[in-house]
């Protein structure tokens, strides 16, 4: 069973004193691949000395998170550009709007993600969306751009049901983690009205870890929890499941 982690943070300090045991504890567990969202370019090193480490096992992304939006923004923005034609990155992401923090850079997190949905349609790639208190904000952007070659994942997805099928009439991928075992989760209750050929497994290491282990730091082995979970909500088998997500994650991602 092939299992590709589609959304982990494996680069973070909170990984710093056991890297190695975490990637072959998933290794372990069937989990063969790990796909690395971008930040900012403080990370871009982190980031690029683990793929040297596990050249078969990562692969990377390129772009600005919305929450590392700043006055600098435009700088952080050269750095993308400029990073694509240097090394071969599988998408543009994490991209979007978090209004979740802080609602004053909410005219430069749109100015940056239209800058760079248009960067990842011109490079034909998919971009992963970050959202987070902005799903109209979002929608409002992607019905502006209303291009063919626009496509990606909604990762982490929280949104309603309605939200979830207007991604997918988009051309988008729900990315589903750990929330969909929370008791309050929410998308639970509605994530088998999606066809499984719009889902991809994340963890979003080292945040939000599926039950038993709420509250603790997660890792990509933890994914086996979500695989369980989806499993159950849609009465098909976890090797079904993992088959499915794993080539929607390869057609995705070009892998």
């Amino acid at each position: 069973m092939q299992i590709i982690d589609t959304h982990t943070h494996l680069y973070l300090e909170q990984f710093k004193d056991d890297i190695d045991v975490v990637i072959s504890r998933a290794i372990s567990s069937g989990i063969d691949k790990f796909i690395f969202p971008a930040i900012d370019s403080s990370y871009i090193k982190k980031m690029k000395n683990l793929k040297m480490k596990y050249p078969s096992n990562i692969e990377l992304m390129t772009g600005l998170h919305p929450v590392s939006v700043k006055e600098d923004f435009k700088k952080e923005l050269d750095i993308v550009v400029k990073s694509l034609t240097d090394y071969n990155y599988v998408a543009i992401g994490e991209i979007g709007i978090d209004l979740y923090w802080d609602k004053s850079f909410l005219k430069q997190q749109q100015e940056v993600f239209e800058f760079q949905i248009r960067l990842a349609i011109s490079n034909d790639l998919p971009i992963v969306i970050h959202c987070r208190d902005g799903f109209d904000e979002i929608f409002e952007i992607l019905d502006a751009e209303n291009c063919s070659k626009l496509r990606g994942i909604f990762h982490c997805f929280t949104g309603t049901l309605q939200q979830a099928k207007r991604a997918v009439n988009l051309g988008f991928l729900l990315g589903i983690g750990g929330v969909v075992t929370f008791k309050n989760g929410g998308i639970d209750k509605f994530i088998n009205q999606i066809d499984i050929e719009n889902i991809v497994l994340e963890t979003d290491a080292p945040y939000l870890s599926p039950a038993p282990f709420r509250g603790k730091r997660n890792e990509s082995s933890y994914i086996t929890y979500v695989l369980r979970k989806l499993s159950e909500l849609y009465e098909t088998s976890e090797t079904e499941i993992a088959s499915l997500t794993t080539k929607n994650s390869k057609k995705i991602f070009n892998l």
